[in-house]
């Protein structure tokens, strides 16, 4: 069946094609002037809204989900006492009903955001094999958006639990859903456990959180003589695709060691201001083309906020309002695209013929003329400030509809409130 979205105003970051048509059904078919239309099986009239590639979050942890509005005893002193305090002893507790319904309500909000792809980095204390297919059943079968998922693999865990997870969700091999090799940090990882994760991922792509905090050096050097860095390359785990998520606390040296590989860092701006902990130099990195690319940290679901934070947050750190551009915070945006693209082996990013129809209408009346000179701070300035997508469309297929999900949310969000009470008094007992 083809289906055509009509009278819609084509997006593509750095192009604007007014009156114009898409056909489609997985994948787009055709695009074109609406003077050429010549109809379609199904059409979907979008009065002249903004059409737009769906958003790709490149580092999440949906396992936060059930964080919000806990209380629990809370008084960090350093970055690890803010790890124990509250995100392990979420994930500690997590087990099978937890991960799914965790999947699913953050899938409900990926999409209600504009999210059409998402890349996580989970961990569950109760449950670890089989927990990266929950969370592809929530989000990927259920909901129908992109995945790709990992297991963290940390010493907190069973080691070989763990990379027998990762490994059995590398296999996976489609569009929709892929794996990584988890790895939390090297803060939890002894030299043995970098040698066997080694010697058993086969070459997999990691995804590892590295110099969230000054402390991830520290521990680093006072134990090992060596950065987090120094350390992934010793036992070759710096791997082509693989994300190296934060990245505040880089040395020279580890600078020029990631050059030397074609690896991935993933910023999270709004995480890290909650945490205090500073910001990655993403101007440094990209001078030395080390590619960075954007996630939220499992800090809510709304990509847009990471990406104003983003920008704000370079002027505050170079303290020039002209130090990061418009035009670097593209580049980031169609980094995710690059990404996503090459881990699930389809194209994503652009309203164009062979693309995958994950796109998202939005409604924006512009107070001032727009053209492509100016496109990308209309977006900026303007829809970014704003942010609420209309309909989500993924894999050709209609996900939100009028601002509304159409799966039964009210259903869904009153058995994750049992779930979430049920979390929080596990946690009490641990």
């Amino acid at each position: 069946m083809i289906k055509a979205l009509i009278n819609v105003n084509i997006f593509n970051f750095d192009s604007l094609k007014e009156k114009s048509y898409v056909l489609f059904n997985e994948k787009i078919i055709e695009v074109g002037l609406m003077k050429d239309f010549k109809g379609a099986d199904e059409v979907y009239d979008c009065n002249n809204q903004i059409l737009m590639p769906g958003l790709v979050n490149c580092h999440s942890h949906i396992y936060s989900t059930f964080a919000r509005g806990w209380i629990t005893e809370f008084n960090p002193k350093t970055f690890r006492d803010l790890l124990e305090q509250m995100w392990w002893k979420l994930d500690r507790v997590l087990e099978e009903k937890d991960i799914y319904y965790s999947g699913l309500v953050s899938g409900i909000e990926f999409l209600k955001n504009g999210v059409t792809t998402v890349v996580d980095h989970h961990a569950s204390g109760e449950m670890i094999k089989g927990s990266l297919d929950l969370l592809k059943k929530a989000l990927c079968d259920c909901l129908g958006i992109r995945g790709i998922f990992c297991f963290e693999t940390s010493e907190r865990f069973t080691i070989d639990e763990c990379i027998e997870e990762n490994m059995l969700f590398s296999k996976k091999d489609s569009t929709m859903a892929k794996g990584l090799f988890g790895m939390h940090a090297c803060l939890t990882l002894s030299d043995e456990s970098l040698k066997e994760i080694a010697s058993k991922s086969e070459g997999v792509p990691i995804h590892i959180h590295v110099g969230e905090s000054d402390e991830d050096n520290r521990e680093s050097i006072e134990k090992y003589g060596k950065t987090p860095v120094e350390r992934l390359e010793e036992y070759g785990l710096l791997r082509e695709n693989s994300i190296l998520s934060h990245c505040i606390y880089l040395s020279e040296k580890d600078i020029e060691i990631l050059k030397k590989y074609k690896v991935y860092v993933a910023v999270n701006p709004t995480s890290n201001f909650n945490n205090a902990v500073g910001l990655a130099d993403v101007l440094e990195l990209e001078k030395n083309n080390i590619k960075c690319i954007l996630g939220n940290d499992g800090l809510g679901f709304n990509l847009a906020r990471d990406m104003v934070n983003l920008l704000f947050g370079m002027h505050l750190k170079y303290k020039s309002p002209t130090a990061y551009s418009l035009e670097n915070l593209k580049r980031v945006i169609e980094n995710n695209y690059e990404y996503a693209s090459k881990i699930l082996n389809c194209k994503l990013g652009k309203i164009e013929v062979g693309y995958e129809a994950d796109f998202i209408n939005l409604e924006y009346n512009p107070p001032t003329p727009i053209n492509e000179d100016n496109l990308f701070g209309h977006f900026f300035y303007g829809m970014l400030d704003n942010f609420k997508p209309k309909n989500v469309w993924c894999n050709g297929k209609l996900k939100l509809e009028n601002y509304k999900i159409l799966e039964d949310e009210e259903k869904i969000y009153r058995e994750a409130r049992s779930v979430a009470q049920e979390i929080w008094n596990k946690c009490k007992e641990k």
